[in-house]
């Protein structure tokens, strides 16, 4: 009777290739996914940061209006004083 032997596989074998190969696929993908990621952050930001900035500009405009339309309010109450005083005399 003749005795079967398995043989121990040396080296590399299928299997391991295919799990180092799903490996590096794994990692490669949440690489990219990250790397995505972060651009869309970086994005999104940038235009964030351009709204903010129009914004800022828009409430400077309109304190600056307001400050006009007190100054225009005062100076019609006073001259309007000064002609009724006119007109008095």
């Amino acid at each position: 009777m003749s005795s079967v032997r398995k043989k121990d596989p040396n080296g590399i074998t299928f299997g391991m290739v295919s799990v180092i190969l799903m490996g590096m696929a794994i990692s490669l993908i949440l690489t990219l996914a990250k790397i995505y990621l972060s651009n869309q952050i970086y994005k999104e930001s940038k235009e964030l940061n351009n709204i903010q900035r129009r914004v800022d500009a828009l409430m400077a405009e309109k304190n600056i209006l307001e400050n006009n339309v007190e100054k225009l309010k005062f100076k019609n109450k006073v001259e309007d004083t000064i002609f009724t005083i006119n007109e008095m005399d």
